[in-house]
């Protein structure tokens, strides 16, 4: 059977509609970004590209390719018996690599000789990666956010996953980002995606929200970790109406003691990451912060990394950059509890677009109870 190219736009477009989406190139490539739900089998693997590309450059192209023949169709035997055996013949695969060219090519023709319908990306992953940029570019137009915020440690990331329950729709970046945004975000011996599988990531999540229903998400700057959110979701996300979280300093310091709890248990990774802040709170403060959690007071470095540092930081931040904040269609104040959660969520979720003209004043008038 004849392999039928598509398109970037069209397999994006359809993406659900392929039996399996199948990535031929390599595991290096794979890991750094790869179409949502592609099996890698590759034609060349790291090793077997590097010894093709040197016989490239020392020996010629000619014999390059012959070896990368060889290699290629063992390969491409070894995928057949491993993974085609057992598959029935209306299986119909999306098959692509780095440009569309050989290495995919070679599979996809032997897997429509065989007589699967074989669809082959255009440009390969090239081409996807340019396909998904656009999209990130156009997809946050079409959804109404409400954004999130509240002082660090308030839970809001809890909120958002309380309004998923609830069946609201949400987004949540910093789980796409693997990092929670802050210093000391990153969890110890993790590491955040790249960039171009954050951008997969996060399209692959807003292809399936619905457009005609509200979206939650989080008030995060341009950056979470190493990690950029695109421009014109950020653009969307600071013209949107807001939500206001709050919770008590003391339950706050508790939540976070919580979700950071490798922080509690390795003191000595908690103060290398304290590091960070010396260059915005000076040596003396940073060094007073490692001496008081290395007593065993991690409570009280929380505490004062909150009202001194986190807290006037991020009601800096949204007054600039997050203009609804000021008067949010919902205040929210919870006990730490679940159930108080969820009434949390259940209030965001019937809150007007537009705050009541009884509404409370803006969250900054009270700006007094984080910096105290």
């Amino acid at each position: 059977m004849p392999v039928v190219p598509v398109e970037a736009a069209d397999a994006l477009a359809r993406l659900d509609a392929f039996s399996a989406v199948i990535d031929a190139r390599s595991e290096s490539e794979y890991a750094l970004d790869r179409i949502p739900g592609a099996l890698n089998w590759p034609s060349l693997d790291d090793a077997e590209r590097k010894l093709v590309g040197t016989e490239y450059k020392q020996v010629s192209p000619f014999a390059a390719r012959k070896r990368g023949a060889a290699i290629v169709a063992r390969n491409v035997a070894m995928h057949i018996e491993r993974h085609i055996l057992d598959l029935p013949k209306d299986w119909s695969p999306l098959v692509y690599c780095w440009r569309g060219g050989q290495r995919s090519g070679a599979l996809a023709t032997v897997l429509g000789q065989i007589g699967f319908r074989v669809h082959l990306l255009e440009g390969g992953y090239r081409e996807y990666r340019r396909a998904v940029v656009a999209a990130l570019d156009a997809l946050p137009a079409r959804f109404e956010l409400r954004v999130v915020g509240g002082p660090t440690g308030a839970g809001k990331s809890r909120l958002l996953h309380a309004l998923a329950r609830r069946g609201a729709q949400m987004l949540d970046l910093e789980a796409l980002a693997e990092h929670r945004g802050s210093v000391l975000g990153l969890v110890p011996g993790s590491a955040q995606p790249s960039q171009q599988q954050f951008d997969t990531r996060l399209w692959d999540a807003l292809r399936r929200l619905d457009p005609g229903r509200p979206v939650f998400v989080e008030s995060e700057s341009r950056k979470i970790g190493d990690l950029r959110v695109p421009e014109a979701l950020i653009g969307r996300m600071r013209t949107a109406p807001c939500v206001w979280l709050e919770l008590g300093l003391e339950l706050r310091v508790e939540l976070l003691l919580a979700d950071y709890d490798f922080f509690v248990t390795d003191t000595e990774a908690f103060c290398a990451r304290l590091d960070a802040l010396r260059v915005l709170r000076g040596n003396d403060m940073v060094n007073a912060w490692q001496e008081t959690a290395r007593a065993g007071q991690t409570a009280q470095v929380v505490r004062e990394l909150l009202t001194t540092h986190y807290d006037p930081v991020y009601l800096q931040s949204m007054r600039r950059n997050f203009a609804a904040m000021t008067r949010p269609i919902v205040r929210l104040e919870w006990d730490g509890s679940a159930a108080a959660l969820d009434a949390a969520a259940a209030k965001a979720v019937a809150a007007p677009v537009q705050p009541a003209d009884d509404a409370p004043g803006s969250v900054f008038d009270a700006e007094s109870r984080y910096t105290e």
